[in-house]
């Protein structure tokens, strides 16, 4: 173990990769300062870039079918990964004895998985000799249209004022700030700083100013895309072939083996179009794609404004997730992209769609993306700060002591 200064990172991805990759992003930031152990509660894709410097965790991974837990490793019964999972977190809570403990979007979310959070939680406030500072990291904008919101909400500010000391809101608050995603009346008592976006460190990409590349069709994870790429594949097909539109369409890791199957068929011999499970960098797919279809994801969105490619999103909306929708439509306010609702989309409309895509210029939006670095900066000075502080006061019981 470093003698630096250590944060444990708890993070669980269940419907796609978004979680994942700004929770990878953030550690980087932060490695530079702390050991970073990251607690992954997801799948792991095997493409997926480990940043150098952190420590891993996987746990017996877990996911949602249909709104329920399911474990996804046929190893683990439901039962057991719970319970494995449990003893695992609160292990290395107390193997590392960390100086920050970090949960990603819980109490805001991933109420399913309370059942190993609030132990650890309880662990770390019964510390006396080294209880470390609990932090909530949160994307820009949280769901809002669930049933029972409001109870949802309350809830979950209880929990954050219980056992919180910092939120950090990757967001930048000119775009969107944290009190405009929570109608909760009760006051919450954390320290909250928006810290700006948070993308991946990545060396920079020279866009193709001519944009002679495919169409660059994607869904992140892919577990929920596929009728996104169905529809895209059905379109291509109402274009006029004098068009000459190429299409290149990333599944995901994630989307069911058995759909991937009908996507490739649909494919098959099909002049223009091409399919792929995934790519190592979707960022430099872009740079060089004419433009870009895809849902509105928190890192698909930020890529597509680094890129400046013309792009259409489709919001995922099922089972009350209006997240992407709101991000989108704050985007499609300012001029960035194009958005249409998931409701509304056909073949006949994505062809539409897709032609008028082809003449649209987005606008270029400045936004903050200095999110991981502001956050290993606020983190790093609240714990010496905190250090500093500990020592004053035991020097002064030490000093009591003596007179």
């Amino acid at each position: 173990m470093s003698s630096r200064a250590c944060l444990l990172f708890y993070c669980q991805h269940t419907m796609g990769m978004g979680h994942l990759v700004r929770s990878l992003a953030l550690a980087e930031a932060l490695s530079d300062s702390f050991h970073v152990v990251l607690l992954n509660g997801g799948e792991l894709p095997p493409e997926i870039r480990l940043p150098p410097g952190i420590e891993i965790i996987n746990l017996p991974p877990l996911g949602l079918d249909s709104g329920q837990l399911v474990s996804r490793d046929p190893g683990y019964p439901l039962v057991q990964a719970r319970q494995t999972r449990t003893e695992i977190i609160l292990n290395s809570f107390r193997v590392f004895r960390p100086d920050v403990l970090l949960t990603e979007l819980f109490p805001f979310g991933r109420k399913k998985f309370e059942f190993e959070l609030l132990p650890l939680l309880e662990e770390a406030k019964r510390q006396n000799a080294f209880s470390p500072l609990i932090v909530c990291s949160l994307r820009d904008i949280l769901v809002s249209g669930r049933s029972e919101q409001k109870k949802y909400e309350e809830h979950a500010v209880a929990l954050a004022n219980r056992y919180f000391d910092i939120i950090l809101i990757h967001s930048d608050p000119d775009f969107a700030r944290f009190e405009e995603s929570l109608n909760s009346n009760t006051r919450l008592t954390p320290c909250v700083h928006h810290t700006g976006f948070v993308v991946s460190s990545r060396s920079a990409l020279q866009t193709d100013p001519f944009k002679t590349g495919p169409i660059v069709v994607s869904a992140g994870g892919g577990l929920y895309g596929y009728r996104l790429l169905s529809t895209v594949i059905e379109a291509h097909a109402l274009l006029p072939p004098s068009a000459n539109i190429a299409i290149k369409l990333i599944a995901g890791p994630f989307l069911p083996a058995e759909k991937c199957d009908l996507l490739c068929a649909a494919v098959n011999d099909r002049d223009g179009l091409k399919l792929v499970r995934s790519v190592p960098d979707l960022y430099g797919e872009l740079c060089g794609a004419r433009a870009s279809i895809s849902q509105c994801g928190y890192n698909t969105a930020l890529e597509i404004l680094q890129a400046q490619l013309p792009a259409l999103v489709v919001p995922f909306a099922d089972q009350g997730e209006d997240e992407q929708m709101n991000r989108a439509l704050r985007l499609e306010r300012l001029g960035a992209i194009r958005v249409l609702d998931q409701r509304e989309m056909s073949a006949p409309r994505m062809a539409d769609e897709i032609r008028v895509l082809l003449n649209y210029h987005p606008r270029r939006v400045a936004l903050d993306l200095d999110g991981a670095r502001r956050s290993a900066r606020i983190l790093n000075e609240t714990v010496r700060e905190r250090r500093l502080r500990e020592i004053s006061r035991r020097t002064n019981e030490r000093l009591e002591w003596q007179v």
